[in-house]
């Protein structure tokens, strides 16, 4: 890979990193469902405009929304809501190990021993972390943000299967157009205060929301499925290992967060777990992000 592309590659965590953490500060002020519609609903204005319509994968695609975004976020930032941003986002790589153990399971494709360790490794990084002093009464947010992980993974192998008939951004502009409606709906069922939210909201919360919508989401994606055009997925994956990093920094910086030194180690244990399933060689693999 190129340096330049590189270094365009290296915005996409960047963004998306910074995102996750404003996500938490918005969730003092929104219920999680409610700013997540608000976020896919101004990238559907934005990007629906740009991509043909996907006729012979509308219902998939409606499907996709529902698990992969709607349930998904719903459960992840949920779990957000009750944790550090620096954890979370330590919790939120599950979803590499899971996707390898649903394929091996769904589609039987052999993870090897390099992915099997890697799953493993992970695995064991959370376990040491959950059972951490500094996370005491945290253990319920760190299950929801896991399945979130988990129901994530169950998206991406639903994508799978048409993503032969729909590019990746197209994919991106009509599951937002659709999860955006269902999170409202979801949010207006189970969630609360939604309107006291939208009067007493401050510039931060308004700022975030344009945020996830256009940085996150628009921009960040459109940079990622152009790299991905470009480039083989084995060159462009690993970048997404910055994406912890980008977010600890963030919360740190941005929300005062002070990870203690047992959830870095133990996020050191998972990361390189990750890394050990990323840079796995494999002639297949879905195209798919990591994404928050």
């Amino acid at each position: 890979m190129k340096f330049r592309e590189l270094l365009l590659a290296s915005c996409v965590p960047l963004t998306w990193g910074l995102g996750f953490t404003l996500s938490k500060a918005a969730l003092a002020e929104f219920p999680p469902l409610m700013l997540m519609s608000m976020r896919f609903l101004i990238a559907a204005l934005v990007l629906v405009w740009f991509v043909p319509f996907p006729r012979n994968c509308l219902k998939d695609l409606f499907w996709i929304a529902l698990v992969g975004s709607t349930i998904q976020y719903g459960l992840t930032f949920t779990g957000l809501s009750m944790i550090d941003a620096s954890l979370a986002i330590i919790v939120v790589h599950l979803e590499v190990p899971f996707a390898v153990l649903l394929a091996a399971v769904l589609f039987r494709e052999r993870p090897g021993l390099q992915r099997l360790l890697g799953m493993t490794v992970s695995f064991v990084g959370i376990i040491l972390i959950a059972g951490l002093p500094s996370v005491e009464g945290q253990l319920f947010a760190i299950v929801l943000t896991g399945s979130g992980a988990l129901v994530w993974s169950v998206g991406q192998i639903m994508y799978k299967r048409i993503s032969d008939r729909i590019t990746g951004l197209a994919a991106v502009a009509w599951i937002a157009v659709m999860a955006g409606p269902q999170m409202l709906v979801g949010s207006i069922l189970f969630e609360s205060g939604q309107l006291t939210a939208l009067i007493n909201a401050t510039w931060v919360g308004w700022g975030s929301v344009v945020y996830l919508g256009l940085v996150m989401t628009v921009l960040g994606y459109g940079i990622w499925y152009t790299v991905l055009a470009r480039n083989p997925v084995s060159h462009v994956m690993p970048v997404l290992l910055l994406l912890p990093v980008f977010t600890i920094a963030a919360s740190v910086l941005l929300l005062g967060e002070r990870p203690s030194p047992g959830v870095l180690s133990g996020g050191a244990i998972v990361l390189c777990g990750v890394a050990l399933i990323v840079f796995t060689r494999s002639p297949q693999g879905p195209k798919t992000s990591n994404a928050p």
